[in-house]
């Protein structure tokens, strides 16, 4: 067996090199806390409203950071990771997200705020392309089911992330909310210590193609905003929700975050569910039925009050986030060679660009009129993402 130059050898009766399921579970874990921290923003963003008097403006410029280094960004974490090829780029994030994310609280200023969420959200981008590819490289089958178990993850780490945070701020408050950071720290030192430090796979190794991506430019630009509609909406009440249900709707801080919760919780169930049934119908019909399908349970949502609302509001996100791995496993499967590209374009970029332009928007058009009428006139792009998806081919 090769290493790197900068990987210390050990004697092969001691080098442990863990199976295909042991990865898949260890990157999933990682990925449940890396973005655990990613859904933690939206959280912390009304007590720095009410308690450091930032602005509607101001947070939105701190989502769109948060999407910028922790989405945008992620196609160079995986160009990076695959010259490397260095472990450290998965099994760093989850501590680096943690530590930074979690002294928000700290922050003297919004200087500050922007610096810890930049870094933060760096741990969650260097995380995703490389984990992506690795986590189930080792599998010689049922790598769609394994992709959808690791993409599920995240998502339910994204939707414990509001309750988390929410209960944890409440009772030790704002300025110790560095404790969170407890959980990102060990799951990192049970990647160091699981994961071996070479490659799993020959796979890892493939460097980016641009011939080959420019031959399925245009099936792989559909996916792509495909992904770019649907994250609108959705990384929008991800960052709002908590703050649009406290200020605009008269929710307690708890019931506004279990909401984003729930909405996150059955994003995740419908991932699970989108990838399985896409292997029975087709992605295409998936993507067209969640796209158009999600669109009279958001309005149902935004209209209504009570029980009836976060009803609405947990189907809208089962729905719509049915396509989260569906996107993904057609983009691969147009580009088997550069999975790790089109992985970080459809997990990251796409999602990135979407918070970048929409979440500033957002925030600051909510200055001007109001988070209910910004967040419900946003409901428009899942239903041009049906007319978009009759472009792909059947």
């Amino acid at each position: 067996m090769t290493s790197d130059t900068n990987t210390i050898s050990l004697p092969a009766q001691t080098r442990r090199v863990p199976s295909g399921l042991t990865t898949l579970l260890w990157y999933s874990a990682g990925h449940f806390a890396v973005d655990l921290y990613s859904s933690a923003l939206g959280v912390f963003q009304p007590l720095l409203a009410s308690q450091r008097g930032i602005t509607l403006t101001q947070a939105g410029i701190l989502g769109g950071m948060m999407v910028f280094a922790g989405s945008v960004m992620q196609p160079a974490y995986g160009y990076l990771s695959d010259r490397i090829h260095s472990r450290m780029f998965s099994v760093l994030a989850p501590a680096m997200a943690g530590i930074f994310i979690s002294a928000l609280g700290l922050a003297p200023d919004f200087g500050w705020l922007l610096l810890l969420v930049f870094l933060g959200a760096s741990g969650v981008a260097s995380f995703h392309p490389q984990a992506s590819v690795r986590a189930a490289a080792d599998l010689t089958g049922s790598r769609g089911k394994a992709m959808a178990f690791f993409i599920s993850a995240g998502q339910l780490g994204f939707a414990v992330g509001p309750a988390f945070f929410s209960i944890l701020l409440g009772k030790i408050g704002l300025e110790r909310g560095w404790w969170a950071a407890i959980p990102g720290i060990l799951v990192t030192l049970g990647l160091l210590a699981v994961l071996p430090e070479t490659p799993v796979a020959e796979a890892v190794r493939r460097t980016m193609n641009l011939a080959a991506l420019k031959r399925i430019w245009r099936p792989l630009s559909v996916l792509y905003m495909l992904v770019f509609l649907r994250s609108v909406i959705q990384i929008s009440l991800t960052q709002f929700l908590p703050l649009y249900l406290s200020r605009e709707r008269g929710h307690s801080l708890a019931m506004a975050s279990f909401a984003l919760s729930l909405y996150s919780t059955m994003g995740a169930l419908g991932g699970f569910l989108g990838g399985h049934l896409a292997d029975r119908v087709g992605g295409r019909k998936v993507i067209l039925a969640s796209m158009i399908g999600s669109v009279p349970f958001f309005l149902l949502f935004f209209l209504t009050s009570g029980a009836l609302a976060f009803v609405a509001l947990g189907l809208a996100g089962l729905i719509l986030l049915a396509t989260n791995p569906v996107n993904i496993v057609m983009a691969q499967e147009l580009a088997p060679g550069q999975s790790g590209t089109v992985s970080a374009l459809m997990m990251g970029f796409a999602w990135g660009m979407a918070g970048l332009i929409f979440i500033p928007l957002a925030g600051a058009l909510a200055d001007t009129y109001s988070l209910h009428a910004v967040l419900l006139s946003y409901v428009v792009f899942p239903v041009l993402g049906f007319l978009l998806a009759l472009r792909l081919p059947k």
